[in-house]
């Protein structure tokens, strides 16, 4: 297999998992590691054979540090990862808990990701990358990071590449609900692949049913719209048609962060592979399941071998 090169651009942060169950102010003992929607697809990329850029900036800290040195340790090209001596990085608190979604608690108001600009980004020749890779987040933190996201979206369409969108939702991030589900609907009219989830359709279109959400974005110009539904899997939507696909039942839910991440990784790498868009969701959706058996936000992410093995040794459900 001959890998493809892929861009990502987002934040990296600094992450503090909690090592005992109890409040975020009560607990003692965190262990650290390193966070990002982004940063987890482009994990999840690379330790299927891809080659993955990281567009970002990060501050000259010791979490930029433990950053660029998690992205070298992963084989992520950090050539368009800046250093800014002016702006920190940001980092997060997560609780641990053995049912339902940890708590998560930011700290990256001013970050140095946040300042990234057009100008930033002006001298980077997307021709190069075979896809680029973006979410909600980077453009939530900022309006020159707003401005930053369109105008790589703009610039990858007149490179002729596939644009990968996930809304990713954080609203205490955006001044409103009505200026999020506006410019992230914006950003999905731009996108060739989208991949909400169903509750961030009910939050972007006003509906959870798949059907609704795909529509909406087939729409608004998206050319494929997948569908995360959960313990259910996914349903795909193109102007051709659509189809459903079954999701691997875990064995045991461990953490449910990164789940998307990593279905999003899984979705890549197999188009950029040549595989099939429904060989590409089901690849999707194993890696989505490997991944909530895990406790980091992308440790779990597998490498070629542990996919082929898990997806052998499981079945989808019936």
């Amino acid at each position: 297999m001959t890998g493809k090169r892929v861009l990502t651009v987002g934040e990296p942060m600094g992450l503090f998992i909690a090592q005992e169950e109890a409040k975020l102010e009560k607990v003692k003992h965190f262990s650290t590691s390193v966070a990002g929607a982004e940063f987890n697809v482009a994990v999840g990329l690379t330790r299927l054979g891809h080659t993955v850029g990281y567009l970002t900036k990060v501050g000259e800290d010791p979490f930029g540090r433990q950053i660029i040195n998690c992205m070298n340790e992963n084989g992520i090209d950090t050539s368009l990862t800046q250093i800014d001596p002016h702006h920190r990085t940001g980092f997060m608190l997560k609780s641990k808990t053995s049912q339902g979604d940890p708590d998560i608690y930011y700290f990256r108001a001013g970050s140095a990701a946040s300042t990234i600009s057009v100008e930033d980004v002006k001298g980077v020749d997307l021709t190069k990358w075979d896809a680029i890779h973006l979410s909600g987040i980077l453009p939530a933190t900022s309006e020159t990071a707003l401005a930053t996201t369109y105008y790589l979206m703009d610039a990858a369409g007149q490179a002729g590449i596939p644009i990968f969108f996930d809304p990713n939702l954080r609203p205490q991030l955006w001044s409103s609900k009505e200026k999020m589900v506006e410019e992230i609907n914006k950003m999905c009219a731009l996108a060739d692949y989208v991949l909400p989830g169903e509750n961030e359709g009910l939050t972007l279109c006003g509906s959870k049913d798949p059907k609704v959400i795909g529509e909406f974005y087939l729409n608004l110009g998206a050319k494929t719209v997948v569908v995360k539904t959960g313990a259910d899997g996914a349903e795909t939507f193109t102007r051709e048609g659509s189809f459903k696909t079954a999701a691997y039942p875990p064995k045991e839910i461990v953490d449910t962060v990164g789940a998307g991440d990593g279905f999003a990784a899984g979705l890549e790498s197999a188009l950029m592979e040549g595989l099939s868009l429904e060989q590409a969701v089901q690849r999707a959706g194993a890696i989505g399941t490997i991944q909530i058996m895990h406790v980091s936000d992308n440790e779990g992410l597998p490498t070629r071998s542990e996919l082929e093995k898990f997806m052998a040794e499981n079945k989808q459900k019936a």
